[in-house]
């Protein structure tokens, strides 16, 4: 059986070095994107930006796949936002779970979108595409970013506008939590944009930017390495052009061992 296990069966077959956490809430958002939260296991650390690997035992064995821990490092449940693949290996099986089902999670944690990442700067922009805003989700609700930065803008484009509704209900959470929104004040910046419909914002995020159209919309002058900071996660393209442009502004890659002024999270492309 394919549907995740809820059984003595499955606990037995749990790999070493794995977590089998439990399934809290389901939202599903279109018939492409999913959110889900589950139980986080006692001792279990994380940065907020950073990705785990998480999976389903499939006809007896275990299938991971990388997947952004969207909740902040203080939750003590732990959220992730998902695309559903109908032939997907695991996310055709993972689009059905419901809370009280299981879900494995190796115990190793890592990523290049945290803050730990980038040199000190004035403005952070987060690009994102599609489920690319997951490690952002948990990073606009990280009071840490919100310590090293003065503004942050959250920019997530997708092709219509009914997958946009993921980033503002993460907007209208922290505008209705009383200890967020007085961390946050009004730090942060959304720029949603779509590419297939009439919307207020459209186009892609590099073609906004090229143009000068984000800035402009924004109110605020073109990037400048010397104030701005840069996070990018999205499909593959589109890290790649992004990346092109802020090094053009006179950005430079970092890293974990080498922290710089702008980071791309390569785990999910390819």
């Amino acid at each position: 059986m394919n549907a995740p296990a809820k059984t003595e069966e499955f606990a037995s077959a749990i790999p070493a070095g794995v977590y089998a956490e439990t399934v809290l809430s389901v939202t599903h958002y279109t018939d492409r994107l999913f959110r889900f939260t589950m139980t986080r296991p006692d001792g279990f650390r994380f940065r907020s930006g950073e990705f785990a690997m998480i999976g389903l035992m499939v006809d007896g064995k275990p299938i991971f796949r990388a997947y952004s821990i969207a909740s902040p490092a203080w939750a003590e449940e732990l959220e992730f936002f998902s695309i559903k693949v109908p032939d997907g290996p695991l996310t055709s099986h993972l689009q059905l779970i419901k809370p009280g089902d299981q879900v494995l999670m190796r115990k190793k944690p890592t990523g290049t979108l945290v803050l730990d990442a980038l040199t000190p700067g004035k403005r952070l922009y987060m690009f994102s595409t599609g489920t690319g805003i997951a490690p952002f989700a948990s990073l606009i609700r990280d009071p840490e970013t919100y310590e090293k930065f003065d503004e942050v803008i959250l920019t997530h484009t997708t092709r219509e506008i009914s997958e946009l509704k993921y980033g503002f209900d993460l907007i209208h959470e922290i505008q209705n939590d009383e200890l967020l929104q007085e961390v946050v004040g009004d730090k942060l910046r959304h720029y949603a944009t779509v590419t297939r419909e009439d919307f207020g914002y459209r186009g892609r995020i590099t073609d906004l930017i090229s143009s000068g159209k984000l800035f402009t919309d924004l109110g605020v002058p073109p990037i400048d390495p010397a104030v701005d900071r840069g996070m990018i996660c999205g499909s593959s393209a589109m890290l790649k052009d992004t990346k092109e442009l802020l090094e053009k502004a006179g950005l430079e890659e970092g890293a974990n061992s080498k922290p710089a002024e702008f980071v791309i999270e390569r785990a999910f492309v390819g």
